[in-house]
């Protein structure tokens, strides 16, 4: 399997405090890496290490097979393109003299495929307009078109939908599936909107006190996830009973409701039921999302 970019027990300190913790994490080319962690996990410092902007303390990391120790790093860089925290932009430019701009900083002599990528992210009809007065959604866009301009393999984009309108936040997720399908560019995506991220990555990474404690494809997700019969009955000593004669999976949460995992019939459920005075009050099919697998995972709060 080829991994666009690895880290090998990646540690960052500052003082007493340990931002990252032996992190080991992997992704696969092509991928769209969705990288999942509470407020103060770490998830923007492993950022900041990975584009260079800062150093770990201990272990290393590798681009494209590059450790971040040789000399080729700077090099291998310059193949990702990336937005970290907040876009930078000059907001009494156009979006085409902002790309200009971007084209000088990484010292680009053309900029034959300006017009490209102002067409890919929905703003070439921007003509004269300045940056200040684009929706929140039209500067991540920009942001987003800044970070592709030296035609980038790897796109690491850092909470791209905080702050969005429901109408941006599909826009933004639309362009960074047609980044990924079309162009082929592999994505690191952070993000506290769990449902969201669920629609588009391919792979997970979750991240707890500086580590990594789980890395699992939406694939292997989705079989893990736990399908659900939840009923309230009026006894739930007889409904226990019956599941435990049938070997059937259940688990009791209360004293009138019960989680049934295993796939029953329900007319058949009532019908036996109902013959040892057990009536159903209640009944509804549940799954298990991508915010309660994270939950269950670390065994803590919702703070994402």
């Amino acid at each position: 399997m080829e991994y666009i970019l690895e880290t090998h027990n990646l540690e960052k300190r500052y003082k007493e405090f340990k931002a990252l913790s032996h992190l080991n994490m992997h992704i696969k080319k092509g991928s769209i890496y969705g990288l999942i962690g509470k407020n103060g996990a770490g998830k923007t410092t492993l950022i900041r290490l990975i584009c260079g902007l800062q150093k770990p303390t201990t272990g290393s990391y590798t681009i494209y097979g590059i450790s971040n120790k040789s000399q080729k790093i700077m090099e291998t860089r310059k193949r990702i393109g990336a937005i970290i925290e907040t876009p930078s932009i000059y907001l009494d430019m156009t979006a085409e003299d902002n790309l200009k701009i971007q084209y000088q900083i990484i010292g680009l002599p053309k900029m034959d495929d300006l017009k490209e990528i102002l067409e890919l992210v929905g703003l070439s009809k921007t003509e004269n307009k300045k940056a200040k007065n684009f929706s929140l959604g039209m500067k991540q866009r920009l942001g987003i078109a800044i970070a592709l301009v030296g035609n980038p393999d790897l796109l690491i984009l850092d909470e791209p939908i905080n702050g969005l309108d429901p109408e941006g936040i599909i826009e933004i997720r639309e362009l960074i599936l047609k980044l990924n399908q079309e162009k082929g560019i592999t994505v690191l995506l952070s993000s506290h909107y769990l449902d969201e991220l669920s629609k588009i990555a391919t792979h997970y990474g979750f991240l707890d006190q500086g580590s990594i404690i789980k890395e699992i494809s939406s694939q292997e997700l989705m079989q893990n996830y736990k399908k659900r019969v939840e009923i309230t009955v009026s006894n739930v000593k007889e409904c226990v009973k019956y599941l435990e004669e049938k070997e059937i999976s259940y688990e009791v949460i209360n004293d009138k409701m019960i989680y049934i995992y295993d796939k029953i019939n329900i007319s058949e459920l009532a019908i036996q039921l109902s013959n040892r005075n057990c009536i159903i009050h209640t009944f509804n099919e549940t799954e298990e999302t991508l915010e309660s697998y994270y939950i269950n995972l670390i065994g803590g709060g919702k703070d994402v």
